[in-house]
């Protein structure tokens, strides 16, 4: 056989048609019924609509319906709509040529209707102010119309599109899509994202002839918009939200964030939005994790509905076909403008724990049937700090002791050096006070229970507080300003220890070598994927330095932050304060050093949780307490 009939022989390069060009582009930006509505309620936003209605049957896979109150559109521009690449959103300059990046809607029109149209059979009428209304059919890309329709809406302009057996032009595609079910609640979690983001328009969603929710709209208010969250993510949420507000550099931060002791077993209540478009970063995990890393156990999540604003050139909305990804032009101001505001908010918070804390007391006094099947019970978090990075680390120091640069912070002004111990249970009842109990959110001192809980009276109700878990928290405060304000001390290695890694993950904690020699780990360079530990910090004692690098590669290639040698100083420095500086449980207090604990607690951030995550304080309402003896 000679050698040239085993080539290959030459492709041909083929021209594709309009109509497989359209499909293919469908693939891309319509992956399910939830992708098409999302399209759909978004240019329904950039037309101005007030209030937006969708309809699906069997997951938005046999019909999708969304109504509007926009601007609506003329015959013309619903043909233009329908073609490829026609947009409303983007004009060209005074120099003729278009900015990809001057982005400052979401799509309006043109976009999606042309990639939906060519897999399904659609339907859309609109009619713009002072003209009459018109529809165009489209089936799998082969338009009819526009003609002249009958105008049913409430205001004088608006737009009807109906979509039906969505993929029926692509049969393969439908053997991808999920249960009916799953579908459905793609579809809830899209329109609700959107929702969240415009508390100013009324929203709603009709699924198989059922209505799922509907959103009344809000005044363009934080009231208002914590109104809308509120409805969405829960009434715990809006109870226990804290206001977000910060600015830097060009770029704003707005939104809310839950008290750490309001928290979830996962991530699927941290939400990011960009210029008003819902996406999912993942930088904001890590983000969130690195400004809640002590006060959280890593198994447990805040929430949080956090929305970035920011000049449109500053961000880069087109780096995903469905544009639910972006890119920062400096992704490092917005992850420190997120962590510091976060911060911020938790340390005005002071001493206030969520609302949960109670109703979960009150639920396992009243039992489990009693406990309204509405509200979920908020899982107290129990973190074995040695043990976790026993596993982890292998050197986590048990019980560690503090070292000659370290000193245990005192006890809290009024505490004696020395308590009594008791073993056996005890109360002790204080008489009361000549200050009245509105002086004090904590409340002042009535007794101490098992020589463990300290009661006291409010102005409304009762306050039972964790003595232990209250100074725990107290003595961690004052030794991170401590550290602070000292600076973290480093131990030289005998030996250097050589920690080899990929090349890749070399480089990154390479670049970040001034930003953890800040927090006392000395690193260099060692040859191509190797890196040189010269100095850990002091505080951690012999450590697997080792261990704590490859970690810290995984951090900077997930979260872009070093969240690894963060949670190593927090988990020191908690278990310090746990054995070395905190009131022990069993230790009997007089009046003084309970209301002391108390003054200390109202005037420390943070202390309404220790730094195990579990709350120090429990508030029972007069109300609440009515309740259980049925006189309300």
């Amino acid at each position: 056989m000679p050698d040239s009939a085993r080539l290959p022989s030459r492709p041909v390069i083929r021209q594709l048609p309009p109509d497989a060009v359209n499909r293919i582009a469908a693939g891309e930006v319509v992956e399910r019924p939830a992708a098409a509505v999302k399209e759909l309620v978004e240019n329904a936003l950039d037309a101005g609509a007030t209030r937006i209605a969708v309809t699906i049957e069997d997951g938005g896979l046999k019909r999708i319906l969304v109504e509007d109150d926009g601007c609506g559109m003329s015959a013309d521009d619903m043909l233009m709509a329908l073609e490829r690449h026609a947009t409303s959103k983007l004009a060209p300059g005074e120099d003729g040529r278009i900015d990809l990046l001057n982005i400052h809607t979401m799509g309006f029109r043109g976009e999606a209707l042309p990639s939906i149209a060519s897999v399904s059979r659609m339907t859309l009428t609109s009619k713009a102010d002072g003209e009459d209304a018109s529809d165009v059919f489209v089936e799998a890309g082969r338009i009819e119309g526009p003609k002249p329709a009958a105008w049913t809406g409430r205001s004088d302009s608006g737009t009807r599109i109906e979509v039906r057996d969505l993929f029926h032009a692509t049969p393969a595609r439908l053997k991808f899509m999920k249960s009916e079910r799953a579908e459905s609640m793609a579809v809830t979690d899209a329109v609700k994202r959107l929702a969240m983001a415009n508390a100013s328009v009324s929203i709603s969603l009709e699924s198989n002839g059922r209505t799922v929710f509907r959103y009344a709209a809000h005044a363009p208010t934080a009231e208002g918009h914590l109104e809308r969250l509120g409805a969405i993510m829960g009434r715990e949420f809006r109870e226990n939200a804290l206001a977000i507000e910060a600015e830097r550099d060009g770029v704003t931060l707005s939104g809310f964030a839950g008290l750490p002791t309001l928290n979830r077993g996962n991530a699927q209540y941290q939400f990011l939005f960009v210029n008003g478009r819902p996406v999912k970063d993942r930088m904001l995990t890590g983000v969130i994790r690195a400004a809640y890393q002590d006060f959280l156990a890593r198994d447990r999540h805040p929430m949080a509905a956090l929305f970035v604003d920011c000049d449109p050139e500053l961000v880069d909305v087109n780096v995903h076909p469905a544009k639910t990804e972006v890119r920062f032009r400096d992704a490092g101001n917005v992850r420190g403008l997120i962590i510091g505001a976060l911060r911020h908010s938790l340390a005005a918070a002071g001493h206030r724990a969520s609302t949960t804390v109670a109703g979960y007391a009150l639920g396992k006094m009243q039992g489990e049937e009693a406990r309204p099947k509405d509200q979920p019970l908020p899982q107290p978090s129990v973190w074995d700090r040695s043990s976790l990075f026993r596993e982890s680390y292998g050197a986590a120091p048990p019980r560690p002791q503090p070292s000659a640069d370290w000193q245990p912070a005192p006890p809290a002004p009024g505490f004696a050096e020395q308590g009594e111990r008791y073993d056996a249970p005890s109360a002790r009842i204080e008489a009361e006070p000549e200050a009245p109990q509105g002086d004090f959110p904590l409340g002042v001192a009535r007794a101490q229970l098992h020589a463990t809980y300290i009661v006291t009276q409010t102005k409304d109700g009762i306050v039972i507080v964790d003595q232990h878990a209250a100074h725990e928290r107290l003595v961690y405060e004052q030794m991170k300003a401590q550290m602070a304000a000292d600076g973290v001390k480093r131990q030289a290695l005998l030996i250097p220890e050589v920690v080899e890694l990929a090349e890749d993950e070399a480089t990154r904690v390479l670049e970040r070598a001034d930003e953890l020699a800040e927090m006392g780990l000395e690193i260099e360079a060692f040859g191509a994927g190797a890196v040189c530990v010269r100095a850990t910090p002091a505080l951690f004692g012999n450590m697997d330095a080792a261990g704590l690098i490859k970690d810290l590669a995984d951090d900077f290639a997930e979260y872009e932050e070093g969240l690894a040698l963060k949670e190593r100083f927090e988990d020191v420095m908690g278990n310090m304060a746990c054995r070395g500086g905190a009131v022990r449980a069993g230790r009997r207090l007089n009046a003084d050093e309970m209301n002391a604990l108390l003054r200390q607690m109202e005037a420390t951030p943070y202390s309404g949780q220790c730094n195990h995550g579990r709350p120090t304080y429990v508030e029972l309402k007069l109300a609440d307490i009515e309740k259980l003896f049925g006189r309300r």
